[in-house]
């Protein structure tokens, strides 16, 4: 069970860029996270639904970590961070946190776990996204500010993390819209491979 989703914002310096915001620092010890709902997860679906109403929802490419019953990591995922990117804009505009943007129904699809025996072997994952077949993403977790220790540690230091739940760990740039009709990839290369049609 997937009670809490504990998600890293602009963890990726490029993605930082492309949105406008300005790029946290790593000296600073301290990662933007965020908070989805565990029930917005759906796990190795072949399809998810976008909300009605969405104006712009883009597709945002991540490693997912979960925490084990002794809240070591042992299984990992690709996930995909939807983000409602019109409601955001207008959220982070009047100060408010981003959770009508970001933790609706079906908001972290999901693929299938994958063991993890040795955490250097996540240091450099290539991440892939693709839309129609165009990639859209294409990034390594190489690149992040925060690497996987890091973000564990302040994680598990500032929150009440249970058992399950999952930590999603920043996506590389070229996030981007998408629409009723289009068919996705996601990949962690060498991992998993998961496909979804969008509805």
């Amino acid at each position: 069970m997937i009670r809490n989703i504990w998600a890293v914002g602009r963890n990726y310096a490029e993605h930082a860029k492309e949105l406008g915001n300005a790029v946290p620092s790593k000296e600073s010890g301290a990662p933007m996270i965020f908070l989805k709902a565990g029930s917005c997860a759906t796990l190795s679906t072949k399809e998810f639904h976008l909300p009605k109403g969405t104006e712009e929802l883009h597709h945002e490419v991540e490693l997912g970590l979960q925490f084990d019953a002794n809240l070591k990591i042992s299984k990992a995922c690709l996930a995909i961070d939807l983000t409602d990117r019109a409601k955001q804009n207008v959220l982070k505009a009047a100060g408010h946190p981003w959770t009508l943007a970001k933790s609706f129904k079906e908001a972290c699809p999901l693929s299938d776990f994958f063991p993890v025996k040795d955490m250097n072997e996540l240091s450099n994952l290539q991440l892939k996204f693709t839309v129609n077949g165009e990639v859209r993403q294409n990034g390594s977790t190489k690149d992040m500010i925060f690497g996987i220790p890091q973000l564990l540690e302040y994680v598990l230091t500032n929150f009440p993390v249970e058992p399950g739940d999952l930590l999603i760990t920043g996506t590389p740039s070229g996030v981007g819209p998408l629409h009723r009709g289009d068919q996705v990839t996601g990949e962690i290369v060498g991992k998993v491979t998961h496909s979804w049609a969008v509805k």
